[in-house]
């Protein structure tokens, strides 16, 4: 009999049987949601297949999303360079290297129409990652809605707009976390009534999770998250059963199949929980709907391929833990951008699974697995007691200020990178069945001259627009930033007078500061 010990990437043991410890009379679609949000699950409706892409300029990014809608995606996900994350122009001295390159470059409003030339908005739903800048770009995707006639009560999709997770994991945000969560009560309270159908935060494990956590922490961190954003839109005057309704999560999934899927399951059951005690009435507004996206930090540059199965088995966990949207990454992606056959194997996996597996044809197949039920019970305990001490800590504002979330993280991901270096944890292709042939997949490469391009198009929209209208537009902007006016009707009129990406975080700089 072996001495190996037998645990999750959390740290829960793993024993070797298990038995039954409860009934399980909860049904799907039931509160608190633990077996899914809808009773009938993926045999009502599908989840949204996305493929996360925006690279080199607008207009090819724009050929890839005809490309990928033709290839059957059901649903867009926008994926902008770091210049325009973070509230800089493509001329700026800071973007010298990082135009177009890991994602597309959004100066004004005419990029954004180049963008989606030929797509019609009302009749797709499009996820934007996008944060400290969330407010600009958003009211860009609304003014090329007005432009395309569309009823922007309407049109549907998601920003992510969470700000908080770029304290504690990313690293790309702009002003200091109070003038942050102004911006995002403006978002939540113009979009309640402008564009309903609108998801207006999806609080985000992902880049928690690619910046070292383990399960339990991505999970505790996000909802600690998500409680932060509900408290400051109640404290804002916003009704929990109207706003809650809008609010998304977006989760990374990783490799120990089962934990994921523990962790899915146990996030709903959690935020039932913490959107009832914030006063939810409406099981709407107390329904944890997420977006998954494989671990973008598990594909190896060492025998790329094997990211295919990676891949396949991140994607499989995520659907059988009920996701309502899902990006499966291309095998390619530890060596550069997706490219194009390796963004089509990434969607047709998704497809495989949903057409080809059986495994959506009832809902929560894994409910009553001796061993899911109990993982699901140690993920959701494990969660509350990071959740309790953050609490205690006066919540997850405070967390990040005081720097808490951010050193459990680093110290995961030591020890995990630890694990990995001393053979501890077996990644194949990297510490173990390593082979010295190479595989050399058609790359995907952004050349520096895309800057160029898209500096000549940004000193085209300056000369042809009205100079004195941008002016009047952003000094009214920086006016209103001073009081507490909703900014994003401000920001709209900036954005429709062409005033840049660049410009109009300047003008918040001005009163805001930077962090």
């Amino acid at each position: 009999m072996s001495d190996r010990k037998f645990i999750t990437t959390s740290g829960i043991n793993v024993l070797e049987v298990y038995s039954k410890q409860k009934d399980i009379s909860e049904l799907p679609g039931e509160f608190p949601f633990t077996r899914g949000i809808q009773k009938d699950m993926y045999r009502g409706k599908l989840w949204t297949m996305r493929q996360y892409a925006g690279f080199s300029t607008p207009e090819e990014s724009n050929k890839r999303y005809h490309y990928l809608l033709q290839q059957g995606t059901t649903g867009l996900s926008v994926a902008f360079d770091l210049p325009t994350q973070i509230g800089y122009d493509s001329n700026h001295a800071l973007a010298e290297g990082e135009v177009g390159k890991v994602g597309v470059p959004i100066d004004s409003l005419r990029d954004m129409e180049i963008l989606f030339n030929g797509i019609t908005l009302q009749s797709i739903t499009t996820s934007m990652t996008i944060n400290a800048t969330a407010a600009i770009l958003m009211a860009m995707y609304i003014a090329v809605a007005k432009k395309q006639g569309a009823d922007i009560k309407e049109i549907s999709g998601t920003v992510q707009n969470d700000i908080l997770k770029e304290y504690a994991a990313r690293g790309t945000y702009i002003f200091p976390p109070k003038p942050s969560m102004r911006l995002i009560n403006d978002l939540f309270e113009y979009c309640s009534k402008e564009t309903p159908k609108w998801n207006t935060i999806s609080v985000s494990g992902y880049h928690i999770r690619e910046a070292g956590s383990t399960a339990v922490q991505e999970l505790a961190f996000t909802l600690s998250n998500g409680k932060a954003y509900l408290k400051a839109a109640i404290e804002k005057g916003l009704d929990i059963n109207l706003f809650g309704k809008r609010v998304s999560f977006f989760f990374n999934c990783h490799n120990n199949f089962f934990e994921e899927i523990a962790k899915f399951r146990a996030a709903r059951r959690m935020w039932a929980q913490i959107t009832k005690e914030l006063g939810a009435t409406d099981p709407a507004a107390q329904k944890l709907r997420f977006h998954t996206q494989t671990g973008g930090s598990t594909l190896t540059a060492q025998q790329p391929l094997n990211n295919i199965i990676r891949v396949t088995n991140q994607a499989l966990a995520a659907v059988l833990g009920g996701t309502q949207s899902l990006h499966t990454n291309g095998f390619d992606e530890a060596l550069s951008l997706p490219g194009e056959a390796a963004a089509k194997i990434a969607l047709r996996t998704q497809q495989i699974i949903a057409f080809e597996s059986g495994v959506p044809d009832t809902a929560d197949p894994l409910a009553g697995s001796f061993f899911v039920e109990a993982l699901t019970d140690q993920v959701e305990a494990a969660a509350w007691e990071y959740i309790e001490k953050i609490d205690a800590m006066g919540g997850a504002v405070s967390a990040i200020e005081s720097g808490y979330m951010q050193q459990e993280i680093a110290n995961s991901s030591f020890e995990y990178q630890l694990e990995v270096e001393n053979g501890d944890r077996i990644i194949v292709g990297v510490n173990s069945y390593t082979d010295t042939e190479s595989i050399d997949p058609d790359l995907l490469r952004v050349d520096d001259s895309i800057r160029i391009l898209q500096m000549n198009k940004l000193a085209k929209v300056k000369a042809d627009r009205n100079h004195a209208d941008v002016i009047l537009k952003l000094e009214n902007l920086r006016l209103a930033a001073q009081g507490d006016a909703n900014l994003m009707p401000l920001i709209l009129e900036s954005v429709e007078a062409y005033a840049t990406v660049g410009e109009i975080s300047d003008s918040l700089r001005t009163v805001f500061g930077e962090y």
